[in-house]
């Protein structure tokens, strides 16, 4: 018997793989059985009424989609008198994702849902930062240390800080997130990217760009993931294009000690089950006991992995 159990900091897990923040509701309880998941996380919460971007939100790019929806949001009270109670039908351990444009906002948010309903926080630090012209807090280390140690200091729930790929260095941000008090890192969020309708010569989104997901991206995060597994000492969920047990078992093997399945529940609401099945049927196949063990096991002895010698 496989054991799929995994600690993400203080919370144990009864398996790896969990929802992406957006890409999922309770209402996929009518579809799948959420009970079976190893975590459940919410859409990004905001303490206003936030409408989002202007439509269109979402595109279709090759393989992969492409949309900018802009985190809109019904505010605190409703998050918590309604989204929440939804949610706590199920036992897998909850995570909020919150989303903030200045430090002080996003430990004030932290403080007030730091509820026993609510077991861990998802930091969405790709958000840009009003105090600081704009610039998202993931894409400066200073940055992603003031907001992080703003909420360390209002929560003792655990913090996972979700990262930008949008950035030259992801291990910079990871580590900053790191000694800023982060519990565990998200890596990462979608690529920036823009596709224009050839008929009209207009940006095929309302916001002109947003963010790629899907397919695509994975060899991009899963190299982020590998490089920062080898600097950071706590959990990284790896997420970008996961859509089999083979996309989860790279991920793993890369250094995540869990994976978030986005994109692909659009179209395949039952994508997560199957991983489920899948790691314990491969884990079983390959004779591995236990999840963990598969965490880091890349075998990369003798290649060079430097970034800059990779890329000549």
């Amino acid at each position: 018997m496989v054991n799929l159990g995994v600690r993400i900091g203080d919370i144990q897990l009864a398996n790896p793989v969990m929802p992406a923040s957006g890409t999922f509701a309770p209402e996929l309880g009518q579809v799948i059985d959420l009970n079976r998941l190893g975590a459940l996380v919410t859409k990004s919460i905001t303490r206003d009424f936030r409408s989002g971007n202007p439509t269109p939100r979402v595109a279709e790019a090759g393989p992969g989609m492409l949309n900018s929806i802009g985190i809109p949001s019904k505010g605190i009270d409703h998050f918590l008198n309604e989204v929440v109670p939804a949610y706590r039908r199920y036992s897998p351990p909850l995570v909020a994702s919150i989303s903030a444009d200045t430090p002080e906002s996003f430990a004030g948010l932290c403080r007030d849902l730091s509820i026993r309903a609510i077991d861990a926080f998802e930091v969405n630090i790709s958000c840009p930062n009003l105090k600081a012209d704009g610039k998202a807090f993931a894409m400066h280390p200073d940055l992603t240390l003031e907001v992080m140690q703003e909420m360390r200091a209002a929560t003792r729930k655990p913090l996972w800080a979700k990262l930008t790929p949008n950035v030259g260095n992801i291990v910079d941000i990871a580590k900053a997130a790191e000694e800023g008090g982060a519990d565990a890192l998200v890596i990462a969020n979608a690529i920036l990217s823009m596709t224009i309708n050839t008929e009209t010569l207009r940006p095929t989104l309302g916001s002109v760009m947003g963010g790629y997901s899907g397919p695509p991206v994975k060899p991009i995060i899963l190299r982020m993931v590998y490089h920062c597994a080898r600097e950071v000492s706590i959990p990284i969920i790896g997420v970008g294009g996961i859509e089999t047990t083979d996309d989860a078992v790279q991920y793993l093997a890369a250094g995540a000690s869990a994976i978030q399945v986005g994109t692909t529940n659009f179209v395949q609401p039952g994508a997560m089950i199957e991983i489920v099945e899948g790691l314990e049927a491969w884990c079983a196949t390959h004779g591995i006991r236990d999840v963990n063990d598969l965490v880091g096991a890349v075998r990369d002895e003798g290649q060079d992995t430097d970034i800059l010698e990779a890329v000549r």
